[in-house]
């Protein structure tokens, strides 16, 4: 093991926060926890790991589960892809390996929405294999501390920096150091500003020898960003409200909306309501517009959604609703999967 190596963990010994799923050896417990913090602060996560282990103590639990009590468990940490992924694959886990989490990488690897990191994660961690661990702090930090210019974010830059982990990592407790070098790239090489008056491994790197903390690693640039126009209509009829099931490979798949007119630009209510799209909706009926909400933005890793409302109100159901849709009492659309952006307007004028 090379001397800033042994520096590394010393000081994680010292400096690592206490979280609570370290210090654990279940892989179950493991893997959720990299799964919930893939695209999520660990602050943000912490609660709903503690919610998950709590509802969903083994892995045999989690396949038992329906798809849409996961999905209103993960409500709220966006990227529900993962959630989905996980629960197929603990259903995987409960037939195919008998309720027993698999021990090698192959098999781990093998599971649905499992990637090289989380396998590699789950392997050192849960079983002391040898198993580099390379995410955005480990990508970050090596970038640095080897002096690789290979932009991160490049299929040779990934390549480049995971051979040179697995020559790095050290036989002896290797998930003890995938920890290491991944809570240094969160509290010490962070991707602006980087702390490097209290690294414990400033010495051997490159990139503050040289003066180019501030330059390296290099980015190819960012993902081109798809706008999208989402009109929803909200439509009540007595007590009752009409929320659609999402399906397809569209983005919130398993989880509920409303029904929607999609536009390639904002439009206004006035001429929304003269398109084929709504006089097809409301043919047999007559809509009374009660309000319309302030534009809503919602973020997404590849798409920025441009959202608003429109509470209808009719008289009668229609007869013939739109694809997905169905009629449930207003007062209990907090029991189904909602994305955040149609949360946060129910919270507001529901």
């Amino acid at each position: 093991m090379s001397d800033w190596s042994h520096k590394l963990l010393k000081w994680y010994e010292i400096n690592k926060r206490e979280m609570p799923w370290r210090g654990i050896g279940d892989p179950y417990k493991i893997w959720l926890s990299e799964v919930i913090l893939q695209q999520t602060r660990v602050n943000q996560g912490w609660n709903y790991y503690n919610r998950f282990t709590e509802k969903y103590p083994t892995v045999t639990k989690l396949a038992a589960a329906s798809e849409h009590d996961v999905l209103k468990l993960w409500q709220g940490l966006g990227y529900y892809s993962r959630a989905r992924n996980m629960h197929h694959a603990a259903k995987e886990i409960a037939t195919k390996h008998k309720g027993k989490f698999p021990a090698d990488y192959e098999s781990i690897r093998a599971l649905k929405g499992v990637g090289d990191y989380t396998a590699a994660a789950i392997s050192s961690i849960a079983y002391n294999l040898p198993y580099p661990v390379v995410d955005g702090n480990v990508l970050r930090v090596y970038s640095r501390v080897l002096g690789i210019s290979t932009p991160i974010d490049s299929n040779e830059g990934k390549k480049k920096i995971w051979e040179a982990a697995g020559e790095l990592l050290p036989d002896k407790n290797p998930g003890t150091y995938n920890q290491a070098i991944m809570e240094l790239g969160s509290l010490c090489c962070t991707p602006k500003n980087p702390n490097c008056e209290e690294c414990p491994i400033q010495a051997a790197c490159y990139a503050f020898t040289h003066k180019l903390t501030d330059k390296l690693p290099i980015k190819t640039g960012k993902t081109k960003v798809r706008e999208r126009y989402l009109n929803y209509v909200v439509i009540t009829c007595g007590t009752k409200v009409l929320i659609r099931h999402r399906q397809g490979k569209d983005i919130w798949k398993g989880m509920y909306d409303f029904a929607c007119i999609e536009t390639e630009k904002a439009v206004s209510t006035e001429k929304l309501v003269k398109s084929k799209e709504w006089k097809e909706l409301f043919a047999t009926t007559k809509p009374v517009i009660e309000q319309v909400s302030e534009a809503y933005t919602h973020i997404l890793s590849h798409q920025k959604l441009n959202a608003n409302f429109i509470q209808i109100k009719i008289s009668k159901p229609l007869k013939t609703v739109p694809e997905g849709c169905i009629w449930i009492e207003k007062k209990k659309i907090d029991k189904y999967a909602l994305p955040r952006l149609i949360d946060n307007y129910i919270s507001k004028y529901f």
